[in-house]
């Protein structure tokens, strides 16, 4: 018995393998019928859906898409990174980077062309290369709505962590996470007027991943894609626009976390130690390194101390997780946001099992448990 066809839209897979630089007689050495498929005379096995996405290197999701994607490739997107460290980005993180990319292509078909959100940050506040890193940090927090006040009394890092991902998803920055299994890259951020979207790698520790999302949140109002690397020895080396951009994001992310003034009144009588940089890192819910970086830029501390600290402090840092339950993994990694975009549109109706599969990155078998978890998830 012959397996069902998918019906997909043959002009995107027209797209997607001219795109890919190949063929029709290229493509039909993998795929015998693809003509046929092009054609709309005949539809792909889900099997075939499956191997189609994996040679394009593209998310089955967007096969299905009403027109093919207006799309500019994605080194474009990232003009602040040198070529140099561009091409240096491992494969796992360059595939990433390539979903997501659909994740954004994604959103205008779930949520109807406008941002679920009832403001957009990146529409909302512009500003200039001339601003005070002070001033963007204390409208930023102004316009999110917490205050140091909410921030002090979360109890931990992962409950700071939860609360900074749900107050930019609510101001239309949707946020995702992956493993991006690479320690040198942390997240990176991908700017576009409506859908504007942060990828923050989740093996990272809570605070780094905290500093990730609010230096890519500083390249998205300044309307420039962006990746946040621990290593950034090539930031002098940039040329003189893009340097700025680069160091302006890095200290907004810093004083957005830890306020000056809030800083020194919380230092104030309190020995420039190591002791006292993880009492004051635990009330602030970022990284040791934060703020023994502010006490090297006070002069409280030489470089000498500063180095030695960050090296013991990073061999005494674990990696990533092991992993966990699939369910709560994908959830945590989507958002819930997305996950609630996707599921409203198959309840009206508006895709099928498949597609909605597609779009929540699962199988169609798993759909009923992510549902059941879903509706379980903490709010």
């Amino acid at each position: 018995m012959a397996k069902e066809g998918i019906p997909i839209n043959p002009k995107v897979l027209e797209w997607a393998r001219t795109r890919a630089g190949l063929s029709l007689e290229e493509a039909a050495k993998k795929f015998a019928r693809i003509e046929e498929w092009e054609s709309g005379n005949l539809s792909p096995t889900y099997p075939q859906l499956e191997q189609l996405a994996d040679v394009l290197k593209l998310p089955i999701a967007v096969f299905f898409f009403p027109e093919p994607p207006k799309t500019v490739p994605i080194r474009e997107s990232f003009r602040t990174l040198p070529d140099v460290e561009f091409n240096r980005i491992p494969s796992r993180v360059g595939y990433l980077l390539r979903k997501a990319k659909a994740m954004q292509l994604n959103l205008p078909e779930l949520a109807q062309g406008k941002n679920p959100a009832q403001r957009l940050i990146t529409r909302d506040l512009v500003f200039e290369e001339s601003a005070s890193i002070e001033t963007m940090a204390a409208r930023v927090r102004d316009y999110l709505g917490i205050s140091l006040a909410d921030q002090y009394a979360w109890t931990d890092d992962d409950t700071a962590l939860k609360m900074w991902r749900k107050a930019l998803q609510n101001v239309g920055v949707f946020v995702f996470k992956d493993a991006f299994k690479s320690e040198d890259y942390s997240g990176f951020s991908l700017y576009d007027d409506t859908f504007p979207i942060v990828y923050v790698n989740n093996s990272s520790t809570k605070t780094r991943q905290m500093f990730t999302l609010f230096h890519e949140l500083a390249h998205l109002m300044f309307h420039t894609s962006g990746i946040d690397t621990i290593e950034d020895s090539y930031v002098p080396n940039l040329p003189a626009h893009q340097r700025k951009i680069e160091v302006m994001c890095n200290q907004f992310a810093a004083r957005f976390l830890v306020p000056q003034k809030a800083f020194i009144d919380a230092a104030k009588g309190m020995p420039h130690s190591e002791l006292t940089a993880e009492t004051l890192a635990a009330r602030f819910h970022v990284s040791r390194e934060v703020i023994f970086r502010m006490f090297l830029d006070r002069q409280w501390i030489d470089q000498a101390d500063y180095a030695q600290a960050v090296r013991r402090w990073t061999a005494q840092r674990q990696g990533g997780g092991s992993g966990g339950d699939h369910y709560w993994t994908k959830i945590a990694y989507l958002g819930r946001d997305y996950i609630e975009l996707a599921f409203k549109q198959y309840y009206q109706n508006r895709i099928s099992d498949t597609q909605l599969a597609e779009y929540l990155d699962t199988k169609p078998k798993n759909l009923g448990a992510l549902e059941e978890y879903f509706a379980r998830a903490p709010q």
